[in-house]
């Protein structure tokens, strides 16, 4: 183990840390960002639909500029973009300008997901071990940061750019001092070789689609938890306005701890075994808040939920690496943008099922839908063989029996 990729683990590390700040300091402060600009109700989910779409748009993007740019490259730029917008969003007046912060930061974020994901793809595989969990337990942590500051915030009543301008002055020197030390695919430094990355085997979608269903059940679940867990404690469940705060804080921090511990799971018993425990325990989580029968039951719950969903995504952008080793790039990238789809889908989808059924009815579908991740299980398994150029398939045991009618 290089001094070189310590480094590039630390300071990846890092940068999925402050995206977990900056992200949720624009999604906790959202009717601070509403009262400021006057955006009315009708209009804020459009507003709030336009993020996910552009980050789409970003992560296609990518997928197409690593062909030329290396990841590093991207990251490096794409981080200080998502913080200056995010201060934008902070100090503007006009709607128009909203819109404009919005726009840039929707496309930074899919850039900077996609290149995040892509370096730590890379870094596991130069380590020899699964590490991955590891770079979104920082981003949960920064996700539990931001949000207590902005908490902090809104407790003592401070303007969005006073709440947002220190913390961009402090990380943005940083993320910009770290990103010397961004590791790329062949292991050295960033900006060593000028051979662009991403050559040598062909993406075909067909085998990539199994994991590209899991990441968007699995943003579906999260998508749930994070638009409808204040809701539902308070409106189904019974409990008080204050404790309707907390299952998503729970979630977080579960989040958290799942993801710490995650990647000593996969060394220990594979992949394929962590993503199975991982659907089961979110199914279990989901079908607990339907049933539960006070909000105590509902945080038990919600706190499963977090120990389940955690490890999916990390997984499955390790596995997209796996199955194509000479073309995780791309794959990373496509793959990427099925996060943006589980986030769009996720919300409405539970929003329209409770108000024509019932929100404790609701919490089933997601739950049915993560245990689709089971069928797909074996699309996590270490890939045997080194299959390059698309002129060889891998085989079934090692994409996945579903990959097969696809």
């Amino acid at each position: 183990m290089t001094d070189v990729l310590r480094r590039g683990r630390g300071s990846l590390a890092f940068s999925f840390l402050v995206q977990g700040v900056a992200f949720a300091l624009l999604v906790t402060r959202i009717p601070a960002i509403q009262d400021r600009y006057g955006v009315s109700d009708a209009l804020l989910p459009a507003f709030l639909a336009a993020v996910p779409i552009l980050a789409g748009v970003g992560s296609v993007t990518t997928e197409r500029l690593v062909k030329r740019v290396r990841p590093s490259r991207l990251l490096r730029w794409s981080q200080p973009v998502v913080l200056l917008s995010l201060l934008g969003v902070g100090a503007g007046e006009r709607m128009v300008e909203l819109g404009i912060a919005l726009a840039a930061f929707g496309l930074a974020v899919g850039v900077l997901d996609a290149s995040m994901n892509m370096l730590g793809v890379s870094l596991q595989r130069s380590y020899g071990r699964s590490i991955m969990l590891s770079f979104h337990a920082a981003y949960s942590l920064g996700g539990i940061g931001g949000a207590s500051l902005a908490w902090a915030g809104a407790h003592w009543h401070l303007a969005l750019w006073v709440s947002y301008l220190p913390v961009v002055l402090v990380l943005l020197p940083a993320v910009l001092a770290g990103s010397r030390w961004y590791v790329d695919d062949r292991g050295g430094a960033a900006g060593e070789a000028e051979k662009p990355a991403g050559e040598g085997q062909v993406l075909v979608f067909k085998w990539l689609v199994p994991l590209c269903l899991v990441m968007t059940v699995a943003y579906i679940g999260d998508s749930t938890v994070s638009n409808w867990s204040a809701k539902y404690l308070q409106d189904v469940l019974g409990s008080s306005e204050q404790m309707a705060t907390v299952p998503y804080n729970v979630y977080m921090v579960t989040t958290l701890l799942g993801r710490t511990i995650g990647d000593l799971g996969v060394r220990r018993f594979g992949a394929v075994a962590v993503v199975r425990a991982g659907a089961l325990v979110a199914a279990g989580g989901f079908a607990v808040v339907a049933a539960a029968p006070g909000a105590w039951a509902g945080m038990l719950g919600f706190t499963l939920l977090g120990l389940g969903l955690c490890v999916l995504v990390p997984q499955t952008f390790a596995a997209a690496g796996r199955l194509f080793p000479g073309a995780s790039d791309a794959a990373v990238a496509r793959l990427n943008v099925f996060n943006y789809v589980g986030f769009l889908i996720g919300s409405p989808l539970v929003g329209a099922l409770g108000d024509l059924w019932s929100y404790r009815g609701a919490m089933l579908v997601p739950m049915v839908l993560v245990l689709v991740t089971l069928v797909y299980a074996r699309s996590f398994a270490a890939q045997p063989d080194r299959y390059g150029g698309g002129h060889e398939r891998p085989r079934t045991a090692d994409v996945g029996r579903g990959s097969n009618g696809l």
